[in-house]
């Protein structure tokens, strides 16, 4: 996890400029560079590092003497970087992973490079013997991107929006910040002038499609064929191998441990792997909730039977109602179920960075969107609808989940990793016919359960235990986290003031308080930036109100069973 900054043609003075580069660095705490751009003296890169691999050669941007014109300023882990090197031959200078994106970009350009590196990133590359600019996003947008161009060719390049609002520019004060898209790279003109001009964006990769550096992952060809023996081994092959590639780290290795399926899986998986390869220290898993909440019970249950050093937090109402302000400026979304599972994931990880030395932790995002785990899944009107569903939700992953989980542990300095949105993985899993993926007997994420039921890996009751929305699962069963904010809220906001709420704010006006509450601090730290949210984030096929599992009739807490 690292915060990457740049500027291409800047009107003004890169001193003051380069204050804007400050609003990051949270994500990168072990070090801070800023840099000009030899012969262009209104272009610069911004640089917060954490150092994860290769601490002494690991600043950026990554120069190297083979190509001296040759800027690179990525935040991401490559995992396929050794196998690169032994499948082409590439003489790297460092042990950085991203020194690859130079040799790849050497050898092939920016189409290759894109499609061959398996991992998660956000570069921008600088090539200035042919006078271009590239930039380019990981397929599910794990690692975030922001840019903004003027119309006169002022480029302006961040890890998070909150690097580029300020920026001073003569022709325009409030351009158009926007997300960079995941999958795609773009390309853009260089001239003398340092401004830049956009040539293309291309889309080079989709979720659906098995990515091109497949060729060259350490497993081979699988069995192919859809009877159910053969796909659950393929699963289990293809979830391993993606946990196994994310091990690579200089620093200690913990997991988020929420007692769901999701968590769960990743964290036995990690400590399996990580016993094989004789890392010598103990994991530590860690869980956050109420006294006595289902998230906090269950987790336990699992750190148990995996034999993980286990953390738990204890969540007190008043702290997570004062966390609200400062993760909305975190997250840059006034989406409701973002911001109310973020609060969790928030405190703990504030726990990590103060009271341990767990910097990289994984995680099980993603798992929900594509094993078909939300609730609303039962609802669906066919298989196939229920897999376009699912890859809507892949889609759109960096405006909600992925966003959620990057913001919340960037803003204490640690680096995630989510094995369940591995680009061989995920292609695989889409692959198989729409009728395999759906929920079965009342259960969600069906198959997946059953590829790992003979496995032992964990607890049946585990295994089998039904979705919980982490915002839900941090809470008693009798009071959910929803209700509790849903409650204060309502001393906070006046009825005449949701009344005009579409007055105030015409583009995705709150039609609850909750969502007002929200509505308020998102502006008053991004004003007029709304658009970055393009919809609330809502189930399908349920007349809902309100985005918790618990709203829905098919939900069933312990105590209704």
């Amino acid at each position: 996890m690292c915060g990457i900054w740049a500027l291409f043609g800047s009107d003004e003075c890169l001193s003051v400029q380069c204050l804007s580069a400050m609003k990051i660095a949270h994500r990168g705490p072990d070090a801070f560079r800023f840099e000009n751009v030899n012969g262009f003296t209104n272009c610069c890169f911004g640089f917060h590092r954490l150092a994860v691999v290769d601490q002494l050669y690991g600043m950026q941007p990554i120069r190297v003497k083979k190509f001296p014109y040759l800027w690179l300023c990525y935040n991401g882990e490559i995992y396929n970087f050794k196998q690169l090197q032994k499948q082409f031959g590439f003489d790297y200078q460092t042990l950085v992973d991203g020194e690859v994106i130079l040799h790849l970009y050497n050898r092939g350009g920016i189409e290759q490079t894109a499609s061959m590196l398996d991992g998660v990133f956000a570069f921008i590359l600088l090539d200035t013997a042919n006078r271009k600019v590239f930039l380019a996003r990981d397929t599910y947008g794990v690692r975030p991107l922001f840019k903004v161009l003027t119309d006169d060719g002022f480029l302006g390049v961040c890890s998070e929006a909150k690097g580029l609002i300020n920026l001073k520019h003569s022709t325009s004060l409030c351009s158009k910040v926007e997300p960079f898209l995941p999958g795609h790279y773009e390309v853009l003109d260089l001239k003398p002038s340092g401004k830049v001009a956009s040539v293309e964006l291309v889309k080079f990769h989709s979720c659906k499609d098995e990515p091109l550096h497949a060729a060259c992952d350490t497993v081979e060809a699988l069995p192919s064929g859809f009877d159910i023996d053969t796909v659950k081994s393929n699963i289990r092959i293809l979830f391993e191998n993606a946990v196994r590639k994310r091990l690579m780290a200089h620093r200690r290795i913990g997991c988020l441990l929420s007692g769901g399926l999701d968590s769960s899986l990743v964290a036995a998986v990690l400590l399996k792997l990580m016993k094989e390869i004789n890392i010598n220290y103990p994991l530590q898993t860690f869980a956050i909730g109420m006294e006595n909440s289902p998230d906090l019970l269950a987790a336990r249950k699992v750190a148990a039977h995996i034999g993980s050093e286990h953390h738990e937090v204890i969540l007190n109402t008043e702290e997570g109602i004062q966390a609200i302000e400062e993760v909305i400026f975190s997250l840059e979304t006034y989406d409701i179920t973002t911001i109310r599972a973020s609060i969790g994931m928030y405190l703990v990880s504030k726990y990590i960075r103060k009271k341990t030395d767990s910097v990289v932790i994984f995680s099980g995002e993603g798992s929900d969107e594509l094993t078909q785990g939300y609730i609303y899944f039962h609802k669906a009107p066919s298989p196939e609808e229920a897999a376009e569903e699912s890859e809507r939700l892949l889609k759109e992953l960096y405006l909600f989940d992925v966003l959620r989980a990057d913001r919340t542990t960037a803003a204490h300095g640690l680096e995630l990793r989510v094995p369940f949105l591995d680009h061989r993985f995920t292609s695989y899993y889409l692959s198989l016919p729409a009728e395999l993926r759906i929920p079965k007997n009342g259960i969600e994420k069906y198959l997946l359960r059953l590829s790992f039921e003979d496995s032992n890996l964990l607890p049946k009751e585990i295994l089998w235990r039904p979705k919980e929305a982490f915002s839900d699962g941090i809470a008693s069963v009798k009071k959910s986290w929803f209700s509790i904010l849903q409650d204060y809220i309502d001393q906070q906001v006046d009825d005449l003031l949701l009344e005009k709420a579409a007055e105030k704010y015409p583009f995705n006006p709150p039609k609850t308080k909750e969502s007002y509450y929200y509505r308020q601090i998102f502006e008053k730290h991004y004003p007029g930036r709304s658009s970055w949210l393009p919809h609330y984030w809502m189930p399908r096929w349920v007349k809902a109100t309100d985005p918790s599992a618990r709203t829905l009739k098919h939900y069933k807490s312990a105590t209704q069973e």
